[in-house]
């Protein structure tokens, strides 16, 4: 370090950056009186090397505190104090004797803050993660450039990052990793999915969970990471590579595999909360810096937070410098990172003002679909929150697309056979344009999901009638108990082939209602081989078997998967599955091609609405195109829900066609979905006889 130089520094982009000759660095505090950077040779050093306080006369412009120090290199090891007043009920925590993360280190070293905790709620120095000053310009790209997939062409994959290789079964060289995500990227590209959506992997705390596991007495983690603890920083501990800042590098060429394979990726960013918790938590970062800033503080009393989050606090979204910090975090990902898009946890908190009431002009999801480096991502909201907000269909700022749970709830039910669900099922299936039509967007801004990490697998939504998760440590009282599954008359595994024959062809059901509808599909991962969670639908906390992906599954349940694969070639191959607008209906029809598409009841003629039960089937007219669009085969949809089987009249195909058979999923083996050009050709081209509980696809030709 007495090589080191130490100047003013500037007030620009804020963080650690390298620029050749050394390291500025740049903080935000309104409220501070004084800021000391601290520099580590070594990441379990218990006291620094090196204590640079900053002159407020020389290091500061207005809010930003800056020092530039010459000679020091990317790997170079950092934490911050920082002096002010603590005034809890003014909103101020400063406290000069805590080491604090910089809120853009754009890495930390591998290891816990959360785990090393003393009874005063303070880690050691020497088990504390050192912020990593990281050269953001130094890797080589190539040639990879952003695969701007439409959504409307798109097929999300949501799966977690260390549970998709941690299995021994993955004999992966590297599991849990980056790199173990690499090594599987085959599998994705022969499933046909366009999009890999990563539960979270900014640096999270897995140890901030202190409940144990009453079974083995274990304890137990925040394995989702659902509580961000550096925003810029990918988790180090996903790094085969431990050494500091490796894991930047490590995720950088994970990106880049994925895009050479056509694949994008999208990561679920937390911005409605910190882990730093409630006025009992634990001040690391943004409480340190200026929490009365940062956070929505109770305005009575700003000793206390604001929590729309259900974790303890909620950021200040809205505040111009929360904003700047916001809008600065998703540029670095998509210029720094190269990632295709965002899914916004809890989203309904960015929409929510200063005060915490939620307005339909928010300025920072109105900035975010507007600004101009971001125009090309997908941003997609889950359009609620913890306080009661809810915003399916109205989630402000424009361009926005949304988890859409109504899509979710309606085809659960319709598929379980629910008296009174086709109407629900058909807005649903033909693009929820009840939700979305009238703010000008499309059908592909509807994110259709049967399940996904939060709840039950699709395999356990066919298998359990009740929540299983006594292991979380919550004597069961997590989770959901709004689950809208059926068991099919035995809870959890069976050997009874009956039940079982009944649970495949319902996940199949899924699947063609999930694929065949309007609308951005995306599935959670091993749903395509019936993985199971156990009947556990909240298991934010299993770091296990229970999580993780199973590649036995592969082989064991490849029946399914191999009718997923064909599915989504289907939906791929056909433009009548991926329309950029909603249905026009009748008024499209002409001589020689039917409409977009016809609804019928089981007879063949309109359906009165009122009256159809357990049933829905519709026609769409490949003839019909949008201004893009190439004509394409007209295709004949039926779903019988009912116990019962019926014999459907099927309406005529466009002139000199006839119909074939796609797929039928009371079919038991392979025959089930049949792929391009060796379809069925019907002897009977009028009647089809479906039986109870299947769904059946023909195609004109």
């Amino acid at each position: 370090m007495e090589r080191l130089k130490v100047l003013p520094g500037n007030p620009w982009d804020l963080g650690a950056v390298y620029i050749g000759s050394g390291v500025n660095f740049c903080v935000f505090s309104r409220n501070a009186t004084a800021v000391y950077l601290e520099l580590f040779k070594k990441s379990d050093d218990s006291a620094s090397s090196c204590t640079i306080k900053l002159d407020p006369k020389i290091n500061r412009t207005g809010d930003l505190w800056h020092v530039f120090i010459e000679g020091l290199k990317p790997g170079a090891l950092y934490l911050f104090r920082v002096d002010g007043p603590f005034e809890p009920k003014n909103g101020h925590r400063f406290n000069k004797d805590i080491f604090l993360y910089d809120p853009r280190a754009k890495a930390l070293t591998d290891g816990s803050l959360f785990k090393n905790l003393n009874f005063q709620k303070v880690c050691p120095l020497e088990k504390m993660p050192k912020c990593v000053v990281v050269d953001e310009l130094a890797y080589d790209w190539e040639d990879d450039q952003p695969l701007k997939t439409p959504l409307n062409e798109s097929i999300i994959y949501e799966m977690h990052l260390k549970g998709f290789t941690a299995s021994p079964s993955s004999e992966v060289k590297f599991p849990g990793t980056y790199r173990g995500a690499i090594e599987k990227i085959p599998y994705l590209k022969k499933l046909g999915i366009t999009a890999v959506e990563l539960l979270p992997v900014q640096e999270f705390d897995a140890f901030e969970n202190m409940n144990t596991n009453p079974k083995t007495g274990k304890r137990l983690v925040n394995y989702w990471g659902y509580s961000t603890t550096a925003f810029f920083a990918p988790k180090a501990a996903y790094s085969s590579d431990k050494s500091p800042g490796a894991c930047v590098d490590e995720f950088k060429d994970m990106v880049k595999a994925f895009h050479k394979a056509g694949i994008e990726v999208i990561l679920d960013i937390v911005f409605n909360h910190t882990a730093e918790g409630n006025e009992h938590g634990i001040t690391f970062s943004f409480r340190g810096f200026d929490n009365s800033v940062y956070y929505q503080l109770v305005s009575t009393n700003k000793e206390y937070y604001v929590n729309f989050s259900g974790c303890g606090n909620a950021l200040n979204c809205n505040h111009p410098v929360v904003q700047e910090y916001i809008i600065g975090c998703l540029r670095y990902w998509v210029r720094v990172m190269h990632v295709d898009g965002f899914r916004f946890d809890l989203a309904s908190v960015l929409s929510r003002d200063e005060n915490g009431f939620l307005t339909l002009e928010a300025p920072l999801t109105r900035r975010i679909s507007e600004d101009p480096l971001l125009r090309d991502v997908k941003i997609i909201a889950e359009p609620w929150d913890c306080g009661g907000a809810y915003q399916v269909g109205s989630f402000p700022g424009g361009r926005w697309c949304e988890w859409n749970d109504k899509f979710r709830d309606g085809i659960r039910r319709f598929i379980r056979g629910d008296e009174k669900l086709s109407t629900e099922a058909a807005t649903r299936i033909s693009g929820s344009s009840d939700l979305y039509s009238s703010s000008g967007r499309r059908p592909y801004h509807s994110i259709n999901y049967i399940a996904s990490h939060d709840g039950f697998t699709m395999n356990d939504l066919v298998s359990y009638n009740y929540r299983h998760n006594e292991q979380n440590g919550e004597e069961n009282r997590d989770g959901t108990d709004n689950n809208l599954s059926y068991n099919n008359g035995f809870e959890g595994p069976t050997l009874n082939p009956k039940i079982e024959k009944n649970r495949i062809r319902q996940i199949k059901n899924f699947f063609v209602a999930l694929f065949l509808s309007q609308g951005t599909p995306m599935f959670v991962c091993g749903d395509e081989v019936q993985r199971s969670q156990n009947g556990n639908n909240n298991p934010y906390c299993q770091d296990n078997e229970i999580s993780w992906f199973d590649w036995n599954d592969i082989k064991k349940h490849g029946d399914l998967l191999n009718f997923v694969k064909k599915l989504i070639e289907l939906r791929r191959n056909h433009r009548v599955f991926m329309r950029d607008d909603f249905f026009k209906g009748q008024k499209t029809a002409t001589q020689t091609s039917p409409a977009d598409i016809n609804w019928f009841n089981i007879e063949g003629f309109t359906p009165d609405w009122a009256k159809l039960d357990r049933f829905l089937a519709f026609r769409l007219g490949g003839g019909i195109t949008e201004s893009d669009s190439k004509s394409d085969n007209d295709f004949y949809i039926a779903f019988n829900t009912d116990s019962h089987d019926g014999t459907v009249t099927v309406p005529p195909p466009s002139d000199g066609k006839k119909w074939y058979r796609v797929l039928d999923t009371s079919i038991e083996n392979e025959e089930c979905i049949l792929s391009e050009g060796n379809e069925e050709l019907l002897i009977n081209q009028e009647k089809y006889v479906i039986l109870a509980g299947s769904a059946i696809v023909l195609i004109s030709k």
